[in-house]
């Protein structure tokens, strides 16, 4: 099995490469949408967030009132930290007994936002990370997310910068194109790169 990471500037277009290859036949573990099973309600996920923050990030539904949370920890390093203590711990094991069903001879992709903030890299053979100028992000979060420019530039400058993703990669894809160019490269990745890989290995390679 093909162990791929993918990440990305947020609003780089990592959603929809991470599309494209499960049409293209990779099996996709997303670490966003994990993060958000952990904490459902009646899990010991939420449990451990109310016991660190308190009751009042919840809804009145008793589900993890997300904002509220949000704004307790956003700007503070600390409570960044004891919430990621929290959280990361069982998205990684979730991600780990879903990654045991993948078919030996299948290619799975972890799509990890903060997959070099968290020093990550190393899990995988293949860490694809995907790029777009800051300004094409920015402008991207305040039109399609709704989001005011300063609040978006902050959360740029709180994930890791391009360089930092780079160093990490094997290999990067720029969006600067348009949508149907972005999925045709990730197309041409999997037919040049991630299948013959994934072929290697199951022959023995290293």
């Amino acid at each position: 099995m093909l162990k791929v990471g993918l990440t990305g500037g947020i609003a780089a277009g990592k959603s929809l490469v991470a599309r494209t290859l499960v049409d293209c036949g990779a099996v996709l573990v997303d670490a966003d949408a994990l993060a958000r099973e952990v904490v459902e309600p009646g899990t010991q996920g939420l449990a451990a967030v109310v016991e660190a923050f308190g009751p009042d990030i919840l809804a009145a539904d008793g589900s993890l009132d997300r904002p509220a949370l949000a704004a307790l920890v956003f700007g503070n390093e600390d409570r960044r930290k004891v919430l990621n203590g929290i959280i990361h711990p069982l998205v990684r094991a979730r991600a780990a007994e879903l990654a045991a069903e993948v078919p030996a001879d299948g290619i799975l992709v972890q799509d990890i936002p903060l997959l070099v903030e968290t020093g990550q890299a190393g899990n995988f053979d293949v860490v694809l990370v995907v790029e777009a100028p800051e300004e094409v992000r920015l402008d991207r979060m305040v039109r399609d997310r709704g989001m005011e420019p300063d609040a978006a530039r902050a959360r740029i400058a709180a994930q890791a910068t391009a360089a930092q993703r780079a160093e990490a990669a094997d290999v990067v894809l720029h969006n600067t194109g348009s949508p149907a160019e972005l999925e045709a490269a990730v197309r041409d990745l999997w037919e040049t790169r991630l299948v013959p890989l994934n072929a290697a290995r199951g022959q023995g390679a290293p």
